[in-house]
């Protein structure tokens, strides 16, 4: 059996998703598992070659897990041929400039959403890697968890006969940084920087709602500010500048409407940091990370709205689990590994830099219809 092994440019690996998703529990568990298996039984491995900002941050990443190559030098980075990859995840704002430096250099780029802070940005990288006719991708490690992969198994299967709404809620209580230090670097609150909660959900949303349930034909969006001011990882304080919670209302193609409240100010009274509950005529299901659970028209109870007396009906306890029926790998990993098999094989990639471009532009649309106050429908890209 051959085993192949082809050089990765990873930029963005000292952030806390590039590092532990993608470096950790994609690139590296790849390469303990012996390589990414081809159609025709031979392996690919992957040689990653660190790049950032910081010296000293990589040099510690690199003799921790054993990688031989880094540097804060993308441009003798790009210039090896042995290097067939560029992956980005860094901070939105610094992406474009590296991917088009990457592109430029011929490399098959694979990145972190959102691709571009608007629209036009992420376009245009589209089209400029098609132009050079290099492979393209981008995350959308949504599709790959447990949970949603179980709830597709249910729309695949026909369960809801016609799906009529969609409820998201997703969010948990991100900590100002002054007395308990805040779980999401500090930049995701400052717009100036590309932060904000509706250009970080929204693409997410976006290839959810596309995938699973139909193209997203209007947004009418509220983003907030709730909390105003935050501290950074130095300790000074700063203005948060960018949304930390937004309330969406999407119109989907047949009719389909999603209603999903993304929030960094909320506080979890669920089972899961991320739930979908969708209604159908046949029956309901509320999907997470990890579960997902349903209830069949036969076995919904009659409840009658009576608000002098106490409810005694127990309505969690009529749903059934899905089965997990499968072994559910990390979501990140999967597609770490599709992608590489788009790039050797030609296997198919659906998720390209044209769909990471409609997710942008739901964001940008979501943005607008905050400042005007109004619905907005979404044109095909």
């Amino acid at each position: 059996m051959s085993v192949r092994t082809i050089g990765v440019v990873m930029n963005g690996v000292t952030g806390r998703m590039g590092y532990r998703q993608h470096l950790v529990r994609s690139v590296l568990a790849i390469n303990e598992q012996g390589g990414v298996v081809l159609s025709d039984g031979s392996r690919v491995k992957l040689r990653p070659v660190l790049v950032g900002r910081s010296a000293d941050k990589l040099s510690k990443i690199a003799a921790d897990h054993h990688i031989s190559r880094y540097t804060t030098d993308l441009d003798s980075a790009l210039a090896d041929d042995d290097n067939l990859i560029y992956f980005d995840a860094q901070v939105t704002g610094a992406r474009v400039k590296a991917v088009l430096k990457a592109i430029e250099a011929g490399k098959h780029i694979y990145a972190e959403k959102p691709t571009a802070e608007s629209v036009q940005e992420a376009v245009a990288l589209a089209e400029a890697a098609t132009a050079k006719g290099v492979k393209n991708g981008v995350v959308q490690d949504k599709l790959f968890l447990p949970g949603l992969l179980k709830l597709k198994r249910l729309i695949d299967g026909g369960f809801f006969g016609q799906i009529l709404s969609v409820r998201g809620e997703f969010g948990y209580w991100v900590f100002e940084g002054d007395w308990q230090e805040a779980q999401r670097p500090s930049w995701n609150y400052r717009a100036e920087d590309g932060g904000g909660i509706v250009l970080d959900m929204f693409p997410h949303w976006h290839y959810v709602m596309e995938n699973l349930f139909g193209r997203v034909e209007s947004v009418y969006a509220k983003a907030v500010t709730h909390v105003p001011q935050r501290v950074d990882e130095q300790g000074r304080t700063y203005a948060a500048t960018a949304d930390d919670a937004a309330y969406g209302i999407f119109e989907l193609a047949g009719g389909v409407i999603a209603q999903i409240n993304s929030s960094w100010t909320v506080r979890v009274n669920r089972d899961e940091l991320v739930e979908f509950q969708v209604d159908g005529t046949h029956g309901s299901a509320v999907a997470g990370l990890r579960n997902c659970r349903f209830q069949h028209r036969a076995a919904t109870p009659k409840p009658v709205w009576n608000p002098d007396l106490p409810a005694t009906a127990r309505f969690r306890e009529g749903w059934q689990e899905v089965p997990d029926n499968a072994d559910f790998d990390n979501g990140f990993k999967i597609q770490w590994e599709r992608f590489i098999r788009h790039v050797i094989e030609d296997a198919p990639f659906p998720n390209d830099f044209a769909s990471g471009a409609r997710g942008v532009q739901l964001a940008e649309l979501g943005l607008r219809s905050n400042a005007e106050g109004r619905r907005i429908e979404v044109p095909h890209l």
